[in-house]
């Protein structure tokens, strides 16, 4: 059972998507959100969830204060799901039903100040490395990255415009974060 873990919908249960979605455990959300808080990363801030399947962070994002939320997510059914439940929390979330590349894409009316990646487990390194150099253009100058995977995965391929800064294993799960480099020209 999901549960949004904190929050002004903190403790309220996530329907979960039809599809095969891997729903980020509560632990690992509880971990990652104390984490963000704790750094001023939530509260007011543009938040952008990448393959966000159930939309449990965008959801818990939006629970613990983000201003603005976005979910991507390229299987029309879980982006249903996540309307739903963001409607049923009484949540503000814009849902974006496309593929991650298809959304990066595009130009974002302002930057995001936190990206949020939590792609499939057997999505290959390259593919992910491709969404990471779309996404420094979406992000704020202070903005912060970060990267869910499976702890046996190797470290995501950081693009030249964004330094990493950090990494976190808990028990199956391994999070990796980098804010961006802005580059002189």
């Amino acid at each position: 059972m999901t549960r949004i873990v904190a929050g002004t919908a903190g403790g309220r249960r996530l329907k979960v998507p039809p599809s095969k979605t891997r729903p980020t455990s509560g632990r690992v959300r509880e971990a990652l959100f104390s984490s963000l808080e704790h750094r001023g990363r939530v509260e007011g801030r543009r938040v952008l969830d990448l393959y966000a399947g159930s939309g449990a962070l965008g959801l818990e994002a939006a629970s613990r204060g983000a201003a603005y939320v976005e979910c991507v997510e390229a299987v029309r059914s879980s982006a249903q799901t996540i309307r739903l439940n963001a409607r049923l929390l009484g949540l503000d979330v814009t849902v974006s039903p496309m593929r991650v590349r298809a959304r990066l894409g595009r130009a974002s009316r302002r930057p995001f100040d936190l990206a949020i990646l939590d792609p499939p487990y057997d999505m290959s390194e390259t593919e992910l490395a491709d969404a990471l150099c779309l996404l420094g253009a979406h992000l704020a100058a202070d903005g912060l990255v970060v990267v869910e995977r499976s702890a046996r995965s190797p470290e995501p391929s950081w693009p030249s415009d964004m330094a990493p800064t950090g990494q976190r294993a808990l028990g199956d799960t391994r999070l990796w974060t980098a804010t961006p480099v802005r580059l002189e020209t």
